[in-house]
């Protein structure tokens, strides 16, 4: 897609803070997250869209939160800081170039930092072919806890599977 037409495709979705059934989508992530983070931290909601819902929760729990987002918060001065913590909520089936985009979120995680990513994953080849996930045309990259598994190692995170779809990678020290 070009980008325009994948803005387009984006801009149909109504996601908004306000929306309880969005925040508790948002909560398989963020409350683990929150679970795991001392209070104050400072973080990155990377892909948070145009109505940054998660950052708010973020917010709530006592964390601070920079936004980016390739369309609605394209503010490149995020790279320019350290975090404690980046979430990727339903945004990396949209990665391009998925190698050097989590190489630089990962890049960006301080010492001890947890990468909080949430996608669907590819259970196996057959369910794959039946699978409505990959019938969105924006979602171009897919994953599996084996691939979670490799990426982990080759940056020698730790890896913690919550749930169906919520992944948590650690950043050694």
């Amino acid at each position: 897609m070009s980008p325009a037409a994948e803005k387009a495709e984006y801009d149909l979705h109504q996601n908004s803070p306000t929306d309880p059934g969005y925040r508790r989508f948002l909560s398989r992530l963020a409350a683990p997250l929150c679970e795991r983070l001392p209070s104050g931290c400072h973080g990155l909601d990377f892909g948070c869209g145009p109505g940054p819902t998660l950052s708010i929760m973020l917010t709530e729990a006592g964390h601070q939160v920079s936004l980016y987002d390739l369309y609605y918060q394209p503010d490149t001065g995020v790279w320019d800081a350290r975090y404690d913590f980046i979430t990727a909520t339903e945004v990396v089936e949209h990665l391009r170039a998925p190698g050097p985009e989590l190489a630089r979120l990962w890049s960006s995680l301080l010492a001890g930092g947890t990468l909080g990513v949430m996608t669907k994953l590819v259970l196996d080849r057959e369910s794959f072919a039946a699978w409505h996930y990959k019938s969105d045309p924006t979602h171009i990259c897919f994953f599996s806890r084996p691939t979670w598994r490799w990426w982990a190692k080759q940056q020698g995170a730790q890896l913690e599977f919550v749930g169906n779809d919520v992944i948590l990678l650690r950043r050694g020290d």
